[in-house]
């Protein structure tokens, strides 16, 4: 089957976005999907916000004189179907931009997970659910969505991205309905609704620096003050984190302060001619201060585990994998996996841990007996 030829409605202005609104008012359900552009710019933004409905494709230029909040209605009634196609990133994006806390919504992503497909990206749904092959053009999903105006190319690639969302959804459903597994999904939909926008904490966030985990007091301390210098620098030039100083510099000169940064593996020249003396100035400063404490993760310290303990543990493991792969589902959607870690030290504590918030409800309904069966 060919590729659908798309067409749409370029909506910059107050008349044009009372348009859309009125055209989308009476409509059940859209399909909606957003481009920002954190490649290129930080903090990151909404750029687009495309909808397509009866088969009407809207795309909204956010970064115009226009208020997005006129979306706010139909965006939150639950009695409108909101078909997206890895949600959670649309979502914290429209939460963070405009405090949206969208009801109603259906993800392509999550719900081929319970379909007993094999491949869950938006173009191969596409292919195999309805037939067309999209052609994925890498440059344009690395665009700079910021920039105005945008090519012809990029526009019909934002709006073929929504085009099929309604298709690939019904086809879902169908399938997921023929499993019985209807009830597992609206859950997880449910779930994905509550998705927020959360800020980082700037006096902790420094420590989800990849390799940061073997720093001391000292080289934490060291790393908080080159977090601070990147973020400010990063604000300053409208750039992404990774193009001030990346994350493999920072840790190196956290790990060994001394260093001479000529040395430092991913910092370039320029980069070291520009902020090599912000950099000095940091570490003295980093130095200086009191040795942090790694904040506590969100899971407690746990002493390894008993040779009963882990005998459990694997049973649980093997159980889990061998009910996925008769169900043809990634078997960390069936329990999760903390929770298994959990009961295997704790079995005898398995009706409380029926109550954690981790567990689903469908999954307490299909698969407590075999949790409970497997830890004997």
């Amino acid at each position: 089957m060919a590729e659908r030829e798309v067409s749409y409605v370029w909506v910059d202005d107050p008349k044009g976005l009372r348009d859309a609104v009125t055209s989308i008012s009476s409509a059940t359900r859209l399909g909606v999907d957003t481009e920002a552009d954190s490649r290129h710019h930080y903090p990151e933004k909404t750029c687009l916000i495309q909808i397509v409905a009866s088969n009407r494709v809207f795309i909204i230029d956010p970064l115009a004189d226009i208020d997005v909040g006129a979306l706010r209605e139909m965006f939150e009634r639950p009695d409108v179907e909101k078909i997206f196609h890895g949600a959670d990133f649309d979502l914290r994006g429209l939460n963070r931009d405009w405090g949206f806390e969208l009801q109603g919504v259906y993800d392509t992503n999550t719900g081929a997970r319970f379909a007993g497909l094999e491949r869950f990206g938006y173009a191969a749904l596409i292919e195999d659910l309805l037939g067309p092959v999209i052609a994925k053009d890498q440059r344009l999903q690395r665009s700079d969505w910021s920039k105005r105006p945008l090519t012809e190319a990029a526009l019909e690639y934002a709006a073929a991205d929504v085009v099929y969302l309604g298709g690939v959804r019904d086809a879902i459903d169908e399938r997921v309905a023929k499993l019985g597994r209807s009830a597992w999904v609206t859950e997880e939909l449910e779930r994905l609704e509550q998705i927020r926008y959360t800020p980082p904490d700037p006096d902790s966030a420094f420590v989800s620096v990849r390799g940061s985990h073997k720093l001391d007091g000292r080289g934490l301390s060291v790393l908080k003050a080159l977090w601070d210098l990147r973020e400010t620098e990063a604000r300053k030039l409208d750039r992404p984190t990774a193009f001030v100083i990346s994350a493999e510099a920072l840790v190196a000169i956290a790990t060994e302060p001394e260093v001479d940064l000529a040395d430092v593996k991913g910092l370039g020249q320029q980069t070291r001619r520009r902020l090599g003396s912000a950099i000095a100035r940091a570490v003295k400063a980093g130095l200086a201060a009191d040795p942090l404490k790694r904040p506590p993760g969100r899971a407690p310290f746990r002493p390894r585990p008993s040779a009963q303990e882990a005998d459990r543990l694997t049973k649980l493991k093997e159980w889990r994998i061998a009910e996925g792969e008769k169900l043809s589902m990634d078997p960390s959607l069936l329990w999760p996996m903390r929770s298994l870690e959990r009961l295997a030290r704790e079995p005898e504590k398995f009706d409380e841990e029926l109550e954690s918030p981790e567990i689903r409800r469908w999954q307490r309904g299909e698969f407590q007996a075999a949790v409970r069966g497997t830890l004997g």
